[in-house]
């Protein structure tokens, strides 16, 4: 099984990264270290030779964004996010004209759709009162055709985003190589988001107070 999804994005998962930022959305409070985080994951990638597209501020807003993800199979979400409980495909991305809905998501046509990143706030929640029911927007991802995605059970100390996208990165990068090329694989993303919470927890320590700042990530997929 693993071998046939392995295969299924052999040739288009090596240099295909779709990052959006948006750090001062229209309306909503400022999100300090997006640019921070940004600049850590490009590193990465021009470390390994992997090609991106960044939709910043006034350049991400919903139709830009949209047509992007047909193009690239990944996606790195640095934003506000939202949860409509009673309408789980109400629920989306806050971008910079907008919000981009699951619902628009999962009408697209993504079929080499491979792995999301989604550094926003409360992706994974949930609703408190469905605890078995997952409608959140990791899991809406995965209804999109994302089949591996990294998200949030509540809200992340921001300052800490840029070391864990680095780290992340860094361990998945390091795992993804086909035939002497660096390629972005979802199948990696679970050991590389424990990894980079490792290191996390190396940095801030174990002490209690500290367990909000890398218990939050969560990997669903595979």
């Amino acid at each position: 099984m693993l071998n046939s999804l392995r295969s299924r994005n052999i040739g288009i998962t090596h240099s295909k990264l779709l990052i959006v930022g948006q750090p001062n959305t229209p309306g909503l409070s400022h999100i300090p270290f997006v640019i921070d985080e940004i600049a850590k994951t490009q590193e990465q990638l021009v470390t390994q030779g992997i090609s991106s597209l960044l939709l910043n501020n006034h350049a991400a807003t919903v139709e830009s964004v949209l047509q992007s993800m047909e193009l690239y199979p990944s996606i790195h979400l640095a934003c506000h996010a939202s949860q409509n409980l009673k309408k789980p495909l109400s629920s989306g991305i806050h971008l910079h004209n907008g919000i981009l809905e699951l619902s628009a998501i999962t009408k697209k046509n993504l079929p080499n759709a491979n792995f999301a990143f989604l550094s926003a706030c409360q992706t994974s929640t949930g609703d408190e009162n469905l605890p078995e029911e997952a409608v959140h927007l990791a899991a809406g991802m995965l209804a999109a055709g994302y089949r591996s995605v990294v998200a949030t059970m509540w809200s992340i100390f921001d300052v800490h985003a840029p070391r864990v996208a680095e780290s992340f990165y860094e361990s998945l990068l390091g795992d993804g190589q086909d035939e002497g090329r660096q390629r972005l694989d979802g199948i990696s993303a679970a050991r590389a988001l424990h990894y980079a919470t490792q290191q996390l927890q190396e940095k801030v320590g174990n002490e209690p107070d500290f367990l909000l700042a890398w218990v939050p990530y969560i990997h669903v997929g595979i």
